[in-house]
């Protein structure tokens, strides 16, 4: 029995054996986590700065919109530039983003409008790091056949930073404060600037081509059109982001 359980074991987490991955395993688990601290503190200190459930909204609507608007063109971008520098960038202006909310809070110099304008700074960030983070993830797992368990692990990984998180954000914030809570991100932010100094990686040229990005776009919407599966997915996940995630910002009207 205690074999059949560390060969479980041993099954699940296995491409923790590759040394890259673990340390952009080890990474992300620290900065989502502030990342969620952090999603959940910004709309807490709006609505307590304003009692305005509309500026609540508008905070979190500055955060997305640039996703929405960047994100279609981010893949192709992504295709033609070093992904691991692409990478190093984005995190790092996410990292001057959060030290920018707790230097603003703790110098009582925070507003809606500022905050409003760094959530637009970090929604861009967002729509080209995601993208930067998810194929980058394809070479840092050198046996392809461990890929699959790779996918799985950084999506569970993701899942239990979105429990953690917010729990912890709303320990500190009752304790010691807001601020605190950006300070926290931040830093979490150079557990993955560390782990990508510290990574090993062979990546291929980026993609060269004279192809217009526009065309680039058509071709991957034309894909995702032939691909009932895969636009499917897209639907339900445009759904449940309309209707499931607008709770996130709207909780301190109901807290």
């Amino acid at each position: 029995m205690k074999k059949r359980l560390d060969l479980r074991i041993s099954t699940t987490f296995r491409s923790l054996k590759y040394y890259n991955f673990r340390l952009y395993f080890i990474g992300q688990s620290i900065s989502l986590i502030g990342t969620w601290m952090q999603r959940v503190t910004v709309p807490w200190v709006v609505y307590r700065l304003t009692g305005s459930s509309l500026l609540l909204g508008v905070s979190g609507f500055a955060s997305q919109l640039p996703t929405f608007l960047f994100a279609p063109f981010a893949g192709t971008v992504v295709d033609r530039v070093n992904r691991y520098k692409l990478l190093f960038i984005t995190q790092s202006i996410a990292m001057a983003q959060a030290l920018a909310l707790y230097s603003l809070y703790v110098t009582h110099h925070i507003s809606v409008p500022l905050i409003i304008f760094l959530n637009t700074i970090l929604g861009t960030v967002n729509a080209f790091d995601m993208p930067a983070r998810q194929s980058l993830l394809v070479y840092l797992v050198e046996g392809k056949e461990d890929l699959n368990n790779a996918i799985a692990l950084n999506s569970s990984m993701v899942n239990l930073a979105r429990l953690v998180g917010p729990s912890i954000a709303g320990i500190i914030i009752s304790t010691k404060g807001e601020a605190t809570c950006f300070l926290i991100n931040a830093i979490s932010y150079l557990f993955v600037i560390v782990c990508l100094i510290l990574m090993k990686l062979n990546l291929p040229e980026p993609k060269r081509t004279s192809q217009h990005i526009i065309e680039d776009l058509k071709e991957g919407i034309s894909y995702i059109r032939q691909n009932s599966t895969l636009s499917h997915v897209i639907v339900l996940l445009a759904i449940v982001s309309l209707i499931g995630m607008p709770y996130t910002v709207l909780l301190p009207v109901y807290a």
